[in-house]
Protein backbone atom coordinates (compact mmCIF):
# COMPACT_ATOMS: atom_id res chain seq x y z
CA UNK A 1 0.00 0.00 0.00
CA UNK A 2 0.88 3.53 -0.39
CA UNK A 3 0.70 5.13 3.29
CA UNK A 4 0.03 8.68 2.31
CA UNK A 5 -2.95 7.88 0.20
CA UNK A 6 -4.43 5.38 2.75
CA UNK A 7 -3.96 8.27 4.98
CA UNK A 8 -6.10 10.56 2.70
CA UNK A 9 -8.60 8.07 2.06
CA UNK A 10 -9.32 7.54 6.19
CA UNK A 11 -9.16 11.18 6.27
CA UNK A 12 -12.17 11.62 3.40
CA UNK A 13 -14.09 8.77 5.29
CA UNK A 14 -14.00 9.39 8.89
CA UNK A 15 -16.86 12.05 8.73
CA UNK A 16 -19.45 10.08 7.17
CA UNK A 17 -18.20 7.03 9.06
CA UNK A 18 -18.78 8.87 12.33
CA UNK A 19 -22.25 10.14 11.75
CA UNK A 20 -23.67 6.31 10.88
CA UNK A 21 -21.68 4.82 13.77
CA UNK A 22 -23.59 7.57 15.57
CA UNK A 23 -26.85 6.14 14.09
CA UNK A 24 -26.24 2.67 14.67
CA UNK A 25 -25.41 3.70 18.37
CA UNK A 26 -28.75 5.58 18.81
CA UNK A 27 -30.58 2.58 17.42
CA UNK A 28 -28.72 0.06 19.39
CA UNK A 29 -29.26 1.41 22.60
CA UNK A 30 -33.23 1.77 21.88
CA UNK A 31 -33.86 -1.28 20.51
CA UNK A 32 -32.18 -3.02 23.47
CA UNK A 33 -33.75 -1.08 26.03
CA UNK A 34 -36.67 -2.55 24.48
CA UNK A 35 -36.13 -6.55 25.01
CA UNK A 36 -38.08 -7.73 28.09
CA UNK A 37 -38.17 -11.78 28.37
CA UNK A 38 -40.43 -12.06 31.05
CA UNK A 39 -43.18 -9.89 30.46
CA UNK A 40 -42.89 -9.35 26.63
CA UNK A 41 -42.19 -6.29 24.37
CA UNK A 42 -43.23 -3.16 22.18
CA UNK A 43 -41.80 -4.40 19.39
CA UNK A 44 -43.19 -7.97 19.62
CA UNK A 45 -46.80 -6.81 20.02
CA UNK A 46 -46.19 -4.20 16.92
CA UNK A 47 -45.23 -7.61 14.84
CA UNK A 48 -48.09 -9.27 15.83
CA UNK A 49 -50.36 -6.66 14.89
CA UNK A 50 -48.67 -5.84 11.54
CA UNK A 51 -46.98 -9.20 10.72
CA UNK A 52 -46.57 -8.57 6.95
CA UNK A 53 -44.59 -5.28 7.12
CA UNK A 54 -42.53 -5.99 10.08
CA UNK A 55 -41.76 -9.70 8.16
CA UNK A 56 -40.44 -7.89 4.82
CA UNK A 57 -37.82 -5.64 6.96
CA UNK A 58 -36.72 -8.89 8.81
CA UNK A 59 -38.55 -8.21 11.75
CA UNK A 60 -40.37 -10.95 13.14
CA UNK A 61 -41.19 -13.76 15.49
CA UNK A 62 -41.13 -13.67 19.26
CA UNK A 63 -37.06 -13.91 20.88
CA UNK A 64 -36.67 -15.31 24.18
CA UNK A 65 -33.12 -14.58 23.94
CA UNK A 66 -31.02 -11.29 23.74
CA UNK A 67 -29.02 -12.38 20.67
CA UNK A 68 -32.48 -13.46 18.57
CA UNK A 69 -33.66 -10.18 19.55
CA UNK A 70 -31.39 -8.54 18.09
CA UNK A 71 -30.92 -10.28 15.16
CA UNK A 72 -34.66 -9.54 14.61
CA UNK A 73 -35.31 -6.04 14.99
CA UNK A 74 -31.71 -4.98 14.20
CA UNK A 75 -29.49 -7.14 12.03
CA UNK A 76 -32.63 -7.69 9.75
CA UNK A 77 -32.99 -4.13 8.70
CA UNK A 78 -30.35 -1.64 10.26
CA UNK A 79 -27.14 -3.24 9.79
CA UNK A 80 -27.99 -4.12 6.56
CA UNK A 81 -28.71 -0.80 5.62
CA UNK A 82 -26.31 1.69 7.33
CA UNK A 83 -23.17 -0.20 6.55
CA UNK A 84 -24.06 -0.70 2.92
CA UNK A 85 -24.62 3.00 2.72
CA UNK A 86 -21.26 3.43 3.65
CA UNK A 87 -20.08 1.40 1.80
CA UNK A 88 -21.43 2.70 -1.48
CA UNK A 89 -20.67 6.36 -1.09
CA UNK A 90 -16.54 5.71 0.23
CA UNK A 91 -16.14 2.75 -2.65
CA UNK A 92 -17.51 5.59 -4.86
CA UNK A 93 -15.23 8.28 -3.37
CA UNK A 94 -11.89 6.43 -3.42
CA UNK A 95 -12.09 5.32 -7.42
CA UNK A 96 -14.78 6.07 -9.46
CA UNK A 97 -15.31 10.31 -8.34
CA UNK A 98 -11.50 10.48 -8.51
CA UNK A 99 -10.94 9.30 -12.07
CA UNK A 100 -14.20 11.71 -12.76
CA UNK A 101 -12.41 14.78 -11.41
CA UNK A 102 -9.39 13.91 -12.95
CA UNK A 103 -7.58 13.26 -9.57
CA UNK A 104 -6.58 10.04 -10.21
CA UNK A 105 -4.50 11.03 -13.49
CA UNK A 106 -2.51 13.35 -10.85
CA UNK A 107 -2.21 10.09 -8.84
CA UNK A 108 -0.95 7.99 -11.84
CA UNK A 109 1.70 10.48 -12.77
CA UNK A 110 3.29 9.93 -9.61
CA UNK A 111 6.18 7.22 -9.34
CA UNK A 112 3.23 4.97 -7.80
CA UNK A 113 2.02 2.04 -9.76
CA UNK A 114 -2.04 1.35 -10.71
CA UNK A 115 -2.07 -2.04 -8.38
CA UNK A 116 -0.50 -0.17 -5.76
CA UNK A 117 -3.21 2.74 -6.32
CA UNK A 118 -6.16 -0.07 -6.09
CA UNK A 119 -4.54 -2.15 -3.47
CA UNK A 120 -4.88 1.15 -1.29
CA UNK A 121 -7.96 2.41 -2.23
CA UNK A 122 -9.69 -1.18 -0.81
CA UNK A 123 -8.03 -1.26 2.18
CA UNK A 124 -9.15 2.25 3.30
CA UNK A 125 -12.68 0.65 2.28
CA UNK A 126 -12.23 -2.46 3.97
CA UNK A 127 -10.65 -0.88 7.07
CA UNK A 128 -13.80 1.18 7.16
CA UNK A 129 -16.29 -1.86 6.84
CA UNK A 130 -14.24 -3.72 9.81
CA UNK A 131 -13.62 -0.76 12.08
CA UNK A 132 -17.44 -0.21 11.77
CA UNK A 133 -18.72 -4.06 12.25
CA UNK A 134 -16.44 -3.90 15.14
CA UNK A 135 -17.28 -0.89 16.78
CA UNK A 136 -21.00 -1.54 16.35
CA UNK A 137 -20.01 -5.69 17.88
CA UNK A 138 -18.54 -3.64 20.68
CA UNK A 139 -21.47 -0.97 21.25
CA UNK A 140 -23.84 -4.39 21.19
CA UNK A 141 -21.96 -5.94 23.88
CA UNK A 142 -21.41 -2.53 25.88
CA UNK A 143 -25.42 -1.92 25.91
CA UNK A 144 -26.33 -5.84 26.56
CA UNK A 145 -24.37 -6.05 29.66
CA UNK A 146 -25.31 -2.48 30.97
CA UNK A 147 -29.21 -2.94 30.53
CA UNK A 148 -29.35 -6.87 31.22
CA UNK A 149 -26.33 -8.14 32.79
CA UNK A 150 -25.17 -11.81 31.74
CA UNK A 151 -28.61 -11.89 29.58
CA UNK A 152 -26.29 -11.91 26.09
CA UNK A 153 -24.71 -15.12 25.05
CA UNK A 154 -21.49 -13.81 23.80
CA UNK A 155 -20.68 -16.35 21.60
CA UNK A 156 -23.13 -16.34 19.68
CA UNK A 157 -23.70 -12.59 19.22
CA UNK A 158 -20.00 -12.30 17.92
CA UNK A 159 -20.77 -15.48 14.92
CA UNK A 160 -23.76 -13.33 13.92
CA UNK A 161 -21.36 -10.06 13.60
CA UNK A 162 -18.84 -12.47 11.58
CA UNK A 163 -22.17 -13.27 9.59
CA UNK A 164 -22.26 -9.35 9.63
CA UNK A 165 -18.43 -8.55 8.46
CA UNK A 166 -18.72 -10.99 5.28
CA UNK A 167 -22.38 -9.61 4.11
CA UNK A 168 -20.85 -6.33 4.28
CA UNK A 169 -17.33 -6.78 2.71
CA UNK A 170 -19.27 -8.71 0.23
CA UNK A 171 -21.70 -5.30 -0.37
CA UNK A 172 -18.57 -3.69 -0.06
CA UNK A 173 -16.97 -5.90 -2.66
CA UNK A 174 -20.05 -5.05 -5.34
CA UNK A 175 -19.67 -0.93 -4.70
CA UNK A 176 -15.90 -1.07 -5.57
CA UNK A 177 -16.27 -3.22 -8.61
CA UNK A 178 -18.87 -1.11 -9.71
CA UNK A 179 -16.25 2.47 -8.95
CA UNK A 180 -13.35 0.50 -10.85
CA UNK A 181 -15.62 -0.42 -13.80
CA UNK A 182 -17.43 2.85 -15.05
CA UNK A 183 -15.36 6.19 -15.23
CA UNK A 184 -18.92 7.79 -14.07
CA UNK A 185 -18.78 8.94 -10.50
CA UNK A 186 -22.72 9.63 -10.54
CA UNK A 187 -23.19 5.76 -12.76
CA UNK A 188 -20.84 3.59 -10.15
CA UNK A 189 -22.99 5.27 -7.45
CA UNK A 190 -25.99 4.06 -8.99
CA UNK A 191 -24.97 0.62 -9.38
CA UNK A 192 -23.02 -0.10 -6.90
CA UNK A 193 -25.95 1.37 -4.40
CA UNK A 194 -28.54 -0.27 -6.90
CA UNK A 195 -27.42 -3.62 -7.08
CA UNK A 196 -27.66 -4.50 -3.23
CA UNK A 197 -30.50 -2.55 -2.57
CA UNK A 198 -32.72 -4.45 -5.45
CA UNK A 199 -31.53 -7.54 -3.67
CA UNK A 200 -32.68 -6.20 -0.54
CA UNK A 201 -36.17 -5.47 -2.04
CA UNK A 202 -36.44 -8.94 -3.44
CA UNK A 203 -35.84 -10.09 0.16
CA UNK A 204 -38.69 -7.81 1.41
CA UNK A 205 -40.87 -8.72 -1.64
CA UNK A 206 -40.30 -12.71 -0.58
CA UNK A 207 -40.74 -12.03 3.64
CA UNK A 208 -43.64 -10.54 2.89
CA UNK A 209 -45.87 -14.12 2.50
CA UNK A 210 -44.55 -17.70 1.97
CA UNK A 211 -47.03 -17.75 -1.40
CA UNK A 212 -43.61 -15.12 -2.39
CA UNK A 213 -40.87 -16.29 -0.88
CA UNK A 214 -39.27 -17.90 -4.02
CA UNK A 215 -38.01 -13.73 -4.24
CA UNK A 216 -35.65 -14.78 -1.38
CA UNK A 217 -33.51 -16.99 -3.42
CA UNK A 218 -33.11 -14.35 -5.90
CA UNK A 219 -31.27 -12.06 -2.97
CA UNK A 220 -27.80 -12.56 -1.93
CA UNK A 221 -29.31 -11.79 1.40
CA UNK A 222 -30.49 -14.95 2.00
CA UNK A 223 -26.96 -16.31 2.46
CA UNK A 224 -26.86 -14.34 5.49
CA UNK A 225 -28.96 -16.48 8.34
CA UNK A 226 -29.24 -13.87 11.03
CA UNK A 227 -31.55 -16.36 13.14
CA UNK A 228 -29.61 -18.87 12.56
CA UNK A 229 -26.25 -17.46 13.84
CA UNK A 230 -28.36 -16.33 16.84
CA UNK A 231 -29.00 -19.32 17.65
CA UNK A 232 -25.66 -20.97 17.25
CA UNK A 233 -27.32 -23.41 14.07
CA UNK A 234 -24.26 -24.82 12.16
CA UNK A 235 -26.82 -25.04 8.94
CA UNK A 236 -25.79 -20.74 8.93
CA UNK A 237 -21.97 -20.69 8.36
CA UNK A 238 -22.23 -22.31 4.15
CA UNK A 239 -24.12 -18.50 3.44
CA UNK A 240 -21.56 -17.00 5.60
CA UNK A 241 -18.52 -18.84 3.95
CA UNK A 242 -20.14 -18.08 0.34
CA UNK A 243 -20.24 -14.80 0.76
CA UNK A 244 -16.84 -14.05 2.02
CA UNK A 245 -15.86 -16.77 -1.43
CA UNK A 246 -17.86 -13.73 -3.25
CA UNK A 247 -16.30 -10.48 -1.78
CA UNK A 248 -12.58 -12.05 -2.37
CA UNK A 249 -13.79 -12.74 -5.95
CA UNK A 250 -15.55 -9.24 -6.18
CA UNK A 251 -12.33 -7.46 -4.96
CA UNK A 252 -9.80 -9.54 -7.11
CA UNK A 253 -11.88 -8.40 -10.24
CA UNK A 254 -11.90 -5.07 -9.28
CA UNK A 255 -7.87 -5.01 -9.34
CA UNK A 256 -7.86 -6.93 -12.43
CA UNK A 257 -9.86 -4.19 -13.90
CA UNK A 258 -8.67 -1.03 -12.48
CA UNK A 259 -5.20 -1.92 -13.76
CA UNK A 260 -5.96 -2.92 -17.28
CA UNK A 261 -8.63 -0.01 -18.19
CA UNK A 262 -6.99 3.45 -19.69
CA UNK A 263 -7.85 6.32 -17.40
CA UNK A 264 -9.02 9.50 -19.13
CA UNK A 265 -6.57 12.20 -18.57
Amino acid sequence: MNKTLYRYGIKSAWMLFVILLLVITMYYTIITAMFDPKMGNVLTELSKSMPEIMAMMGMNGANSTLEGFLASYLYGFIMLLIPMLFSAVTANSLVARKVDSGSMANLLSAPVSCLRIVLTQMAVLLSGITLMVACTTGIGLLTSELCFPGTLHTGRFLMMNAGTLALQWFIGGICFLSSCIFNDGKRSLAIGVGIPLFSYVLQMIGNFSSELEGFCYASFFTLFDQQGLSAGEQAALPGMFILLAGAVLFYTAAAVIFTKKDIPV
